[in-house]
């Protein structure tokens, strides 16, 4: 008898379906997800309100109502939680800020476009009080300049390279980290000065003349064909 014809004589058993198991993890992943970003979003509005020293952790989980073991299941506590908040707002401004350069050819415009957009993010209630007045006192100078630098400097540094390598000029890249941090450096204080302005926005119109005026120069002398002075030759002396 052939193998065919012998398994035609077998009785076929039907197939037993799989039990379907519920996707108790995924529900519980989902529930997590919410739970944290319902944490995130009331503590970010009261922050925003009301500053980090007066909003209390009673405060935030009754806004997500949920229990502050759900709080520390995900932050080890407020600090932690404004942090977390912190880092959200500097990524998405240094993504609105990018947004802005795109479509943007010549590295001066391109320059004024970034400038405008740090200026209206920096107008942002969000961003005055959880990133400028907050953040250096709640995160420590040095971890808040970290978190700069992370995320705006490198947005800064990018506009500062486009800008000094477009002319005559050929710095090495240690003139160029200078003059990226003297402009980062007046942008981030011109930023202290809009958040504190008790009119954001006429500060931040006065910063836009201001550093759209030194931009203006840095063009015109570039243009003219001024050479930087030569700090090799210099030391050799």
């Amino acid at each position: 008898m052939s193998k065919s014809s012998a398994s035609k004589l077998i009785p076929k058993v039907p197939g037993v379906p799989t039990p379907r198991v519920p996707k108790v993890s995924s529900r519980r992943a989902q529930y997590s997800a919410s739970t944290k970003r319902a944490l995130v979003d009331v503590a970010q509005d009261l922050f925003t309100e009301q500053g980090y020293a007066a909003t209390s952790l009673d405060q935030i989980v009754a806004g997500a109502r949920v229990t502050k073991g759900a709080l520390y299941h995900h932050f080890s506590g407020k600090q932690a939680l404004f942090e977390e908040i912190f880092q959200q707002i500097e990524a998405a401004a240094d993504k609105e800020i990018k947004r802005s350069l795109k479509g943007e050819r010549d590295p001066w415009l391109k320059a004024q476009a970034g400038l405008r957009a740090f200026l209206e993010v920096v107008q942002q209630p969000g961003y005055r009080r959880i990133v400028i007045q907050d953040g250096p006192s709640v995160l420590g100078f040095e971890r808040f300049r970290d978190q700069e630098e992370r995320s705006t400097f490198a947005t800064v540094n990018q506009i500062v390279h486009d800008v000094l390598s477009a002319g005559i000029w050929h710095l090495d890249e240690e003139m160029l980290q200078t003059f990226a941090r003297i402009f980062f450096g007046a942008l981030s204080s011109a930023g202290h000065t809009v958040a504190a302005s008790a009119d954001p926005a006429m500060a931040a119109k006065r910063v836009e003349t201001a550093i759209g005026f030194i931009l203006t120069g840095l063009q015109a002398v570039e243009k003219a064909g001024v050479e930087l002075p030569d700090l090799t030759a210099e030391s050799d002396d």
